[in-house]
């Protein structure tokens, strides 16, 4: 089946595999730029979506912790590679892997990819940071367990 096939062979409900948590998006026309491609930038937002689907699934909803115990996680950094273009309509996977847990800071590996055809790759650095203040704090130790025995 075609990358462009319909919503069907995609559905939306995420998985892991060996340690890789996999979200299925669709490029809308709004995340293309003047020439058809996907914006650069919209890829940082495909991967926001892996990664918040993958703490979901495992129980932990970004809000409720913002509310609760009071801690965000923010980008600290970002490394991305484009490989190849997604264009209109296509169905994409977008993965993430958690790369290290550090006592303030998470480090995943993500990707998108076309079927098997890798179209961008990054590390992004998460900062775990007081809601009130913004300063550092230790990622929540539940967190902390639960992604490291991805």
């Amino acid at each position: 089946m075609s990358a462009r096939a319909g919503a069907k062979a995609h559905s939306k409900k995420g998985e892991v595999n060996s340690g890789t948590f996999s979200w299925p998006i669709r490029v809308y026309y709004q995340h293309t730029d003047a020439g058809g491609m996907v914006f650069h930038a919209n890829y940082f937002s495909f991967m926001e979506c892996a990664r918040t689907e993958l703490l979901q699934s495992l129980g932990f909803d970004l809000g409720e912790l913002a509310r609760r115990d009071q801690v965000l996680f923010v980008v600290h950094s970002a490394q991305i590679a484009y490989h190849k273009p997604a264009l209109l309509n296509d169905l994409l996977t977008v993965t993430a892997r958690v790369a290290r847990v550090g006592q303030a800071r998470l480090v995943f590996d993500q990707a998108v990819r076309r079927e098997e055809e890798l179209l961008a790759s990054a590390e992004l650095t998460l900062a775990c940071v007081s809601a009130k203040s913004y300063r550092p704090v230790a990622v929540p130790e539940a967190i902390r367990k639960r992604l490291g025995n991805l």
